[in-house]
């Protein structure tokens, strides 16, 4: 059990690192789509439509990876709450 939750305590860092990770770039995703959608509100042309869109789904498929990481988080924080409540404890005599 003990190794259960070293390992599990260690996916919990790296996803959360990962998170991090994610999040700057959406934040940076997001910039981009609203530059974006100024150039395509100001230009009015095909081209700038089409970086739209293009924007758009970056940023869409950075938020879904997010969203898929918070849940990974969410499932490892709860196994390692269940592999704490397993755990007996020791108290000094």
């Amino acid at each position: 059990m003990r190794r259960r939750l070293v390992q599990v305590s260690k996916r919990l860092v790296a996803a959360r690192e990962e998170l991090s990770v994610v999040d700057e770039q959406l934040r940076q995703l997001r910039e981009t789509e609203e530059d974006a959608r100024v150039r395509c509100l100001v230009s009015e042309t095909p081209l700038a439509d089409r970086e739209l869109v293009e924007a758009r789904r970056h940023t869409a498929a950075m938020s879904a990876s997010r969203d898929a990481i918070c849940a990974e988080l969410a499932r490892l924080e709860r196994t390692q709450a269940d592999l704490l409540g397993e755990q007996p404890f020791d108290f000094p005599d």
